[in-house]
């Protein structure tokens, strides 16, 4: 008889060719699979990468130098008449201009320095020259029996046979036998012209006078007719430079040591002196005195080689003073300063040749290069800035600057500026305007700021709601509950944040500017409620609490939710009129001084917290349910109650799933789009006040890229904007996860 020992056991065949093509099927599958999530792995980094570095490489060209390179040289065009008093360019910097020093008007060719026409001056030498401003192309000429000639600069563009052909000319818009200004010689002139009126300040060997000439057009004939008065004015001895402000209410001369006196010439039959001011600090001479772009700034260059920013500030009085605002320095003394004529940049030459090309608003040197070699005089931008005509010993020269984005520095961007018209340097985003010469505004810091407000309000509903929901759903609702609660919580994601934005700032905004009162009182009266509910449930027998299952209680709140919303909003007109009398809204903004707006921060905060809430819940209650059972068993067979159980043991283990679900929210509310622009006064100001609205990173790339122009600065700062908000959410990311695993490493012992 045998007996188990004996028994043979059947050798397993694992060679078969049925088991060979099993394991190649799923080696093959293992390797597919690899190679699968390696790929989809890299990719995704890859892509990260890629979208990096092209916003790195469309911000770049920001914060990249200018050039200059010379393109033409030849003698002054018609040098017999003198030296040079005025140069510029037009449109193309095809034809240039030149106003000699015996008056003559001078075209030429910018590209061989051949004339084109040679205007002569109709009433002989002029005593005194006056450019009205670069973009007017209006200039004046003042004479030895005090008359003044208007010129303008007309250029026709045609184009026979395809090819652009501009013909200069010349026109005299007061005629050609000039205004009588003043019954003396004038040896300094300053005019300003609008469509209202002109005004010109003439100045003599021991006389000042202010002209006016108010224009009044007939409507019949459409001519213009002109009513003068003038005035004297104090003389200011050994008077070197005259500007008249670009409203035509102030007059400021300026001697050459720097001591420069304002007059308010607003009353031409009442000039007061308003103030006086010294320029130039030490024994530096005045070399020029010219306005920005606007003639809102007056910039100041001395020979000690310091330029100076000048304009109009208000003081507590409502009075303007002009005051100094920031200044650069060229390292030697200044012959020459040249104002560019669309942009808020301006360039010196010093007498060794040297060019230095700023921006005043980002106080930027881009250029700082020697491109003469002999005795340089003057200089001149051509209107687009992109070429720079120079004239010097040796003759006239043009240059082709490369020059895109001057107004960006990084102090701009992340600095206070003091830009014009404003009473003291701010942060300001605004980057753009109805006029030509507006000053573009590119601080980030309301952005990043507006971001990191809607964001905060938006956690501080949703993380509160969120967690403890979460908490309660994982581990003290019913199982029948919990699978109802849970996907209803998570479609709520689902919704478009459109439609959410729409509704916040269509009907909530409005509902919740009328409620003020009910709003406020649910904050209070809805925790009281609740806790007052339960304190009531659990005195009751518990015969009547045994009728509602375990875990089942959450669904009597219901009612006393809608119950203690509902009363509040039915009481909210007697509670304003009981204690704000009437009218919450005014109470806040005049007796508190609060600014109040209706799409503010409180509807962002209901808004975006309703759609961040999902995130976070479903997160967070994933990460406490799969806290294993042994661990909380096991707490609760030691003694501790649910509560003490749930806040030492099931909550620091969850706790790294809970830190990642508050991250991931935090990154969802900054780069909400659509919420933040339909529910904010969508106005870039930095005020953490609850009341007012701001404006987000996200928010103002979906406003304004559509309409920038692409290349330009406005369109390249657009994506430094992207890049800051790319790198805050990576960076808020790695700090996430590097939090993430150390509390899971502290834990993960439990």
């Amino acid at each position: 008889m045998s007996t188990k020992a004996d028994q043979k056991i059947p050798e397993l065949d694992f060679d078969t060719p049925a088991l060979k093509r099993h394991r190649k099927v799923r080696a093959f599958k293992d390797r597919s699979a690899s190679v699968g999530i390696a790929i989809g792995g890299s990719s995704v980094i890859l892509a990260v990468l890629l979208i990096c570095f092209y916003l790195m490489y469309e911000v770049a060209p920001l914060f990249s130098g200018a050039s200059i390179e010379q393109k033409d040289s030849y003698a002054v065009p018609a040098a017999e008449s003198g030296k040079s008093l005025y140069l510029t360019s037009e449109e193309q910097a095809e034809v240039g201009f030149r106003v000699a020093e015996n008056g003559d008007m001078v075209y030429f060719k910018v590209a061989d320095g051949s004339v084109i026409e040679n205007v002569k001056n109709p009433l002989g030498q002029p005593t005194a020259f006056a450019v009205e401003s670069d973009t007017s192309r209006m200039i004046a000429f003042a004479y030895a029996d005090g008359r003044v000639l208007v010129a303008q600069q007309v250029y026709k563009t045609t184009y026979p046979e395809g090819e652009r052909v501009i013909t200069p000319s010349i026109e005299y818009p007061y005629g050609t036998e000039g205004i009588q200004a003043a019954d003396f010689a004038p040896r300094h002139l300053s005019i300003r012209d609008n469509e209202d009126r002109m005004t010109l300040a003439v100045v003599g060997d021991q006389q000042a006078q202010v002209v006016r000439l108010s224009k009044d057009v007939n409507f019949i004939t459409e001519e213009v007719e002109l009513t003068e008065d003038s005035a004297d004015i104090p003389f200011v001895d050994g008077t070197h430079s005259l500007l008249i402000s670009g409203d035509q209410r102030y007059l400021y001369v300026a001697n050459a040591a720097g001591a420069m006196s304002e007059f308010d010439i607003r009353d031409i039959d009442d000039v007061q002196l308003k103030e006086q001011i010294d320029l130039i600090d030490g024994d530096a001479q005045l070399v020029s005195m010219r306005y920005l772009l606007g003639q809102s700034s007056v910039m100041v260059a001395d020979s000690a080689g310091r330029v100076s920013q000048w304009f109009n500030v208000r003081d507590d009085n409502n009075v303007e003073h002009l005051t100094y605002i920031r200044d650069v320095k060229h390292p030697t003394g200044l012959v020459d300063m040249a104002m560019e004529h669309r942009r808020k940049g301006f360039a010196t030459l010093d007498d060794r040749g040297v060019v230095s090309i700023f921006n005043a608003t980002s106080s930027r040197q881009v250029i700082d290069e020697r491109i003469s070699d002999g005795s340089a005089t003057m200089i001149s931008f051509a209107p687009r800035a992109n070429g720079l005509l120079l004239e010097d010993g040796k003759g006239l020269h043009f240059f082709e600057v490369d020059n895109e984005h001057p107004e960006v520095s990084w102090s701009s961007i992340w600095g206070k500026v003091w830009y014009e018209g404003y009473q003291e340097p701010t942060y300001t985003w605004q980057s753009s305007a109805a006029n030509n010469d507006f000053e573009p505004k590119y601080s980030l810091m309301p952005l990043a700021f507006g971001t990191l407000k809607a964001a905060f309000y938006a956690m501080l509903m949703a993380v509160p709601l969120a967690i403890c929901g979460a908490i309660y759903t994982a581990y003290f609702m019913a199982p029948g509950l919990r699978r109802k609660v849970k996907p209803v919580i998570e479609l709520m994601e689902a919704l478009p944040t459109v439609i959410l934005g729409f509704l916040a700032g269509l009907f909530f905004a409005p509902f919740l500017e009328e409620n003020l009162a009910a709003a406020f009182s649910i904050l209070v009266v809805l925790p009281l409620g609740i806790l007052l509910f339960a304190f009531i449930w659990s005195r009751l027998p518990q015969s009547v609490r045994f009728m509602v299952p375990d875990g089942w209680q959450p669904m009597l709140l219901i009612p006393v939710v809608v119950l203690l919303g509902w009363g509040c909003v039915a009481m909210s007109p007697v509670i304003e009129l009981s204690f704000f009398d009437g009218n919450i809204r005014g109470f806040i903004t005049n007796d508190l001084g609060i600014t109040f707006d209706q799409r503010n921060a409180l509807v962002v905060g209901f808004a975006m917290g309703f759609a961040v809430i999902p995130t976070i819940f479903s997160i967070t209650e994933d990460a406490i349910f799969s806290v294993p059972k042994a661990l909380t068993q096991g707490s609760l067979a030691l003694g501790a109650t649910y509560w003490q159980t749930m806040t030492r043991v099931v909550l620091p283990t969850a706790s790294p799933g809970i830190f990642s679900a508050i991250m991931i929210g935090m990154g969802r509310a900054v780069g909400e789009t659509m919420i933040v622009l339909m529910a904010t006064g969508n106005t870039p100001i930095m005020d953490f006040n609850i009341f007012e609205g701001m404006r987000t990173l996200a928010a103002n790339l979906a406003v304004e890229v559509p309409e920038s122009e692409v290349g330009s600065s406005h369109y390249r700062i657009l994506f430094l904007a992207a890049f800051v908000l790319f790198a805050f959410t990576f960076v808020v990311n790695t700090i996430a996860e590097s939090v993430r695993q150390h509390l899971r490493k502290k834990y993960g012992s439990l």
